[in-house]
């Protein structure tokens, strides 16, 4: 069992950056694949990226490549969204999912999520 808790969100402008965190808990973190999804309204949730349960890989979605760093921290059960250049569209509220297969993007193959954090970025 793991309970996930995101914080970082906010809002910002063009071109600016924030940095996501997804705490988790429980003594089984380290052994689970992660990822990150976002959901804008009126819209599915989509894939943002996922990381090995080692940090050692890392999966992005075409949208955000190169703009975007997944990493994870195990000794603090930590997982962390860097997002740079960000883009009006990048807005949606972000969640933490664990469980899934590395490098999943289908959202039904995740077991746990966070409540999700809201990004707002302005134009």
């Amino acid at each position: 069992q793991v309970q996930l808790v995101e914080s970082g969100g906010g809002t910002v402008q063009a071109g600016g950056s924030l940095r996501l965190s997804c705490a988790g808990s429980g003594r089984t973190f380290r052994t689970y694949a992660m990822g990150w999804f976002r959901q804008a309204p009126g819209k599915e949730r989509e894939f943002v990226a996922a990381i090995s349960w080692s940090g050692g890989s890392t999966y992005y979605s075409d949208s955000v490549s190169g703009r975007f760093t997944i990493s994870r921290d195990n000794a603090k059960k930590t997982m962390y969204l860097q997002m740079n250049s960000l883009k009006p569209e990048d807005t949606a509220v972000y969640y933490c999912a664990a469980g899934g297969s590395y490098g999943s993007v289908q959202s039904r193959d995740y077991a746990y999520w966070g409540q999700g954090t809201q990004v707002t970025v302005s134009s």
